[in-house]
């Protein structure tokens, strides 16, 4: 019998997993279906704020994030004033990026009237992949595009519903996030486990 620490080194991830906390991401949360509405926010703040940094930045403040932004409730960040931004601009374990900070405000409002008009952000999000998550069949990291026919469609959207930081790219590595696509690459052990 394997131990686990051979185990794990005999798995094959996708090879943008390379350190502990990409690691876990990787394993446990990369393209698993979101349907929690809190959650489903979350990402979407996450995925701005990755905006010009490297994802390993963004998980390595994720848990401050939370912290700083109520946890994610959108509806407590869609009641925050200026004074709360200014506030946020003081806090070192978040991006502290006015432009950003405003947009996650902007963005809760914008979500609370898509979850009001659709019944929940999950209902509405989920529409763009037909509510059933596109599994591709990439052979290396090379081939997975930065964008799609259905983040273009999504960023179109959520920018006329009055979101910021939603273009197609961010749009595209959402969708990866909350499992809209699988696109792990065909030989992680991962792309078989999530279907």
């Amino acid at each position: 019998m394997m131990d686990q620490p051979a185990l794990e080194l005999s798995m094959h991830r996708c090879e943008w997993a390379t350190n502990d906390l990409s690691i876990a991401y990787h394993d446990d949360e990369w393209g698993v279906p979101v349907h929690n509405d809190r959650l489903l926010f979350e990402f979407l703040i996450l995925e701005g704020a990755q905006a010009g940094l490297s994802w390993d930045t963004i998980l390595k403040k994720r848990d401050n994030y939370r912290l700083a932004f109520d946890n994610f409730d959108p509806d407590k960040v869609a009641a925050y004033q200026d004074r709360k931004i200014d506030r946020l601009m003081g806090d070192a374990g978040i991006v502290r990026n006015r432009r950003k900070i405003a947009s996650t405000i902007a963005n809760a409002r914008a979500f609370v009237a898509v979850r009001d008009e659709f019944g929940s952000f999950d209902a509405y999000i989920w529409r763009f992949v037909d509510g059933h998550p596109k599994r591709n069949a990439w052979r290396s990291l090379e081939e997975v595009p930065a964008t799609t026919p259905e983040s273009d469609a999504m960023s179109k959207d959520l920018k006329r519903r009055g979101f910021g930081f939603v273009g197609s790219t961010i749009c595209y590595a959402y969708m990866q996030a909350v499992g809209m696509v699988n696109d792990h690459v065909i030989d992680c052990f991962r792309y078989d486990q999530l279907g």
